[in-house]
């Protein structure tokens, strides 16, 4: 019973560090991204910018249509999603070039994509471990489609588990007092 209760402490974040202090801030990561040009988180300063690790056999994988949609409805209003994909969880056994294939046939994605990558563990993505020392382990995804949350001063302001949508209202709320701060 214990061990039920501590995972739904991790699953919804309730030992999120919150009021970190930040020696560095997301805008010094960068990623490879998909099609083969670098993304600078630094060029998205002033910018609420989503990270999400995706995969391409998951039961969340429609979740890509949410974040397209976000995309599209937010990305003039300063908002940037990013998609992470990864094979920490097993779900995306595919190269980069299949893994773009995918996205863009099923899901017509074009907000940017990372090269695959890993996003939990010792060899973890720098951003990853620089989101979990400074925001606590509800940065850390426990399952593909895990959502952090940059706000505009580069730090992380919030993170959602994989079974919150993108188009949820809770998360939607999030992103709109962020735009308007």
């Amino acid at each position: 019973m214990f061990k039920k209760i501590l995972i739904l402490f991790f699953m919804f974040g309730i030992f999120n560090n919150v009021s970190a202090n930040y020696s560095n801030l997301a805008y010094d990561f960068s990623f490879d991204g998909i099609d083969g040009k670098i993304i600078n988180l630094s060029q998205f300063k002033d910018k609420v910018i989503v990270v999400v690790n995706v995969a391409s056999r998951c039961g969340y994988t429609p979740q890509y249509n949410d974040l397209q949609s976000l995309w599209e409805n937010y990305k003039d209003k300063s908002v940037v999603v990013i998609g992470v994909p990864t094979n920490n969880f097993k779900q995306e056994p595919g190269s980069n070039k299949e893994i773009q294939n995918f996205c863009e046939t099923n899901f017509g994605i074009n907000f940017p994509m990372t090269t695959k990558l890993n996003v939990i563990g010792k060899n973890a993505h720098p951003f990853y471990t620089w989101a979990r020392k400074n925001y606590g382990i509800g940065a850390i995804p426990k399952w593909n489609f895990h959502k952090i949350i940059i706000g505009k001063d580069g730090k992380v302001i919030n993170t959602f588990a994989s079974f919150t949508k993108p188009s949820s209202k809770k998360f939607i709320n999030i992103i709109e007092a962020e735009i308007k701060n």
